[in-house]
C-alpha cells in the first residue's frame, strides 16, 4: 500500500496537466504563420472537390 496522497497537490497537478495539453492544443491551432494558415486551407478545399467530384450520382 502507498503512503498517504496529498489531494490539494493531486488536484492542482491534474488542472496544471489539462492546462497544457490545453495550450499544446492552442498553439497548434492558433500558432501558425499566415502561409501555414492558406496551405492548410486549400488543401482542405482541394481535398473537399476530391470528395465531391467521387461522390455518385444515383
Amino acid at each position: 500500500m502507498t503512503g498517504p496522497i496529498n489531494l490539494n497537490k493531486a488536484r492542482k497537478a491534474r488542472a496544471q496537466a489539462e492546462a497544457k495539453k490545453a495550450a499544446a492544443e492552442n498553439r497548434a491551432r492558433f500558432g501558425r504563420t499566415k502561409a501555414e494558415k492558406t496551405v492548410s486551407r486549400l488543401e482542405a478545399e482541394k481535398a473537399r472537390r476530391l470528395h465531391d467530384q467521387a461522390r455518385r450520382e444515383d
